[in-house]
């Protein structure tokens, strides 16, 4: 079973389009799309660590 980290999930939002705000107790992610609307999503620091399969789907909704 293929294995995620959080530096993955990172490269996803940066391909994605979206923008890096903050990094305080978690990072803080955004981006915005052409209607105007907002999209946010927050991650933990833990940069090597691994993500099942089944969260990272999850985040990526």
């Amino acid at each position: 079973m293929a294995s995620f980290t959080y530096d993955d999930f990172r490269t996803v939002l940066k391909r994605t389009g979206f923008e890096k705000l903050r990094s305080e107790k978690h990072e803080t992610w955004r981006k915005i799309l052409p209607n105007g609307s907002i999209l946010r999503v927050r991650i933990s620091h833990q940069h090597k660590r691994d993500i099942p399969k089944w969260l990272f789907r999850e985040m990526l909704r």
